[in-house]
């Protein structure tokens, strides 16, 4: 019989307490809302991503998974850094391709010069 009055002395203590905490909690405004754990966008920023950036690169998991605004900005950082180096590779590319064929018009014109007094003999 002492434990079943203890029993409930125990939980009218804790309904009262929580009753309290919910009811009465000091303010009258709502708890503050946390600020969301965000990534601190460890790609660097004072030059291009690297592939060990990428390979080091965690997002803070959530309870659904990681946050989509933080994957979305990276990748959106990504793609357009790759583009960027899309461009710029086929930028060199053809300037590349223009002066091999620079080099094959002179050494073609230099071989007809040479050529020439050699064929009217």
């Amino acid at each position: 019989m002492v434990m079943f009055l203890f029993l409930v002395v125990a939980l009218a203590v804790v309904v009262a307490a929580v009753t309290l905490a919910v009811v009465g909690g000091g303010q009258n405004a709502p708890l503050p809302e946390v600020a969301p754990e965000r990534l601190q966008d460890p790609l660097p920023t004072d030059r291009p991503v690297g592939h060990a950036d990428v390979e080091s690169l965690r997002f803070p998991v959530t309870p659904r998974g990681y946050r989509m605004a933080d994957v979305d900005d990276a990748l959106g950082r990504l793609a357009a850094e790759l583009a960027e180096r899309d461009a710029r590779i086929a930028d060199l590319e053809s300037a590349l391709a223009g002066a091999r064929a620079a080099a094959a018009h002179v050494h073609h014109v230099q071989t007809d010069k040479s050529e020439g007094p050699e064929d009217q003999r």
